[in-house]
């Protein structure tokens, strides 16, 4: 089988006989190539730095929840510990081993999901395409939030998708393709619970498809149900600490962050969500009989978008796997759709173009970024490997400065966001004054986690974020910490982001 990479539709065969053809392995591998490229061009990721570090705590004796701060559920860490433990063995950075792994996954994954299919007739009308269009959307698409939790767990259930896929076609399912899809659709939903939304709409409209109630409860679907139990039975027993100590913390801080839901539907990533789906709809009105593959992969879509919209805090790479899967949807409805007249051709033109151009748009919305570099550049004069202490509810300042430089973090967390929540959430009247109160011992157990941290460790360099709160004269005013401010000195104010040094401390 080739796959067509000229100007022609597939489908047309007349045009097809006179088109550069390579195999769809040769197009994935140079989709790969570019993507590789990209790593060394985009700034890492400053959630996956973060991860990086708190792996390499916990390989140092530190526990999660109770040294380390995070509210994410350990999977989100599982994942990022083998590439810290490569990296240590072959002394190389986890940087660069964890975006080899993740590449190697990716690969995995399209290998397992060609595999699924290998029973089907899927691969013969626009599987090459489809695959080389996948290996895009996952390997370029994310850009700055290549390796983020919403990225992997697309990746993880894409050999799932393939068997919900089967399933809606009533095809024959090999019994290594179930046990891999159980496990994958486990991983994913092990991310976050809100991704049980994707699994269960791909596995509701694969039954709705084939009419038959019993794909509901197709093996795979109790393996994935086994695991998910066994991880959160595991993490009931080695981190209790989630349930009494980060729970609370969410339920009665992180959440008060959400966005209106009518802040979030203007968003760029849901205007590209929408166009991807509206091109597969209208591709599909033209059909005799749905596209089954096209349902599935648009079924997986909106149950990502309603982890989006569920999750309420509008950032990108929350949207990337409903734009990614809406774009996969519409790629293959381009690509295996057609009856060869006229119209229908002209109509697939014009949606390969469009595709083409949310691929684009989406690869802009992912590439955003802060660029710290300014940063950078005035922290490393004050020494090698500095120890480095931020007063700021931002995340992306000191991460992945951090790490780039060679330095240790200093505080438990990766930013000081429950006094910036409760304070926000206070003034826009979210909560009233006597919720704040009530806060007050979230807030209090932050400060006191900070001064910790600040004696147990002195920072060889301090961040203080004055640029949209006020960490600075909140500082000063407090006793302890201004006392502990009496030792540092200012080494440049980069508008409103305050470097400070140790007294003690030579420039080089």
């Amino acid at each position: 089988m080739s796959l067509n990479v000229g100007l022609s539709l597939p489908g047309d065969e007349t045009a097809r006989q006179g088109a550069w053809a390579v195999t769809p392995l040769h197009a994935v591998v140079a989709v790969f190539m570019v993507a590789i490229m990209l790593r060394g061009i985009l700034p890492f990721n400053v959630d996956v730095s973060w991860w990086l570090t708190i792996c390499e705590r916990m390989l140092d004796g530190q526990r999660l929840y109770v040294d380390i701060l995070e509210t994410n559920p350990p999977m989100a860490g599982s994942v990022y510990m083998l590439g810290v433990v490569v990296a240590r063995a072959i002394h190389m950075r986890p940087e660069v081993v964890t975006n080899g792994l993740i590449f190697l996954l990716i690969a995995a994954s399209l290998a397992l999901t060609w595999r699924a299919l290998r029973f089907s007739s899927l691969r013969e009308r626009a599987g090459g395409v489809a695959a080389v269009w996948a290996a895009a959307l996952l390997t370029i698409l994310p850009m700055y939030d290549f390796g983020q939790r919403e990225h992997l767990a697309l990746v993880a259930l894409l050999p799932a998708l393939a068997v919900y896929i089967l399933r809606a076609n009533g095809e024959r399912v090999a019994l290594s393709a179930i046990l891999i899809a159980g496990l994958c659709a486990a991983t994913t939903m092990s991310f976050k619970p809100y991704f049980v939304f994707a699994v269960g709409f791909c596995i509701l409209t694969a039954a709705a498809q084939a009419r038959d109630w019993r794909v509901l409860f197709a093996p795979e679907n109790w393996i994935a149900a086994a695991f998910v139990v066994i991880h959160a039975l595991c993490i009931v027993a080695f981190y209790p600490e989630y349930f009494t100590l980060i729970y609370p913390l969410v339920r009665d801080v992180y959440l008060l962050a959400n966005l209106p839901l009518l802040s979030i539907l203007p968003t760029s990533a849901t205007t590209l969500w929408l166009l991807a789906i509206t091109v597969t709809l209208a591709l599909q009105i033209r059909r005799q009989k749905a596209d089954t593959v096209a349902l599935v992969m648009m079924a997986g879509s909106l149950g990502f978008a309603v982890s989006f919209f569920v999750q309420a805090k509008g950032w990108g790479y929350h949207a990337y796997p409903m734009v990614a899967l809406g774009l996969l949807a519409a790629g293959w409805a381009v690509a295996a759709g057609g009856d060869g007249q006229a119209g229908s051709r002209r109509l697939r033109v014009g949606a390969m173009l469009l595709v083409a151009l949310i691929f684009a748009n989406g690869c802009l919305r992912f590439a955003t970024s802060i660029d710290t570099r300014v940063v950078r550049k005035e922290v490393t004069p004050i020494g090698p490997r500095p120890k480095i202490l931020m007063l700021s509810a931002a995340n992306d300042i000191g991460h992945p400065t951090v790490r780039e430089l060679g330095g240790t973090w200093v505080s438990r967390q990766q930013a000081l966001w429950v006094r910036e929540v409760v304070g926000r959430a206070l003034r826009d009247g979210t909560i009233d004054q006597a919720t704040a109160d009530r806060l007050a011992g979230y807030v209090a157990r932050e400060r006191a986690g900070l001064i910790e941290d600040f004696r147990k460790q002195p920072p060889d360099v301090l961040v203080i974020d004055n640029q949209n709160s006020d960490w600075g004269s909140w500082a000063a005013a407090d006793p302890e910490l201004s006392q502990l401010l009496k030792s540092y000195i200012l080494v440049k104010n980069i508008m409103g982001i305050e470097i400070l040094r140790r007294v003690d401390q030579t420039r080089s």
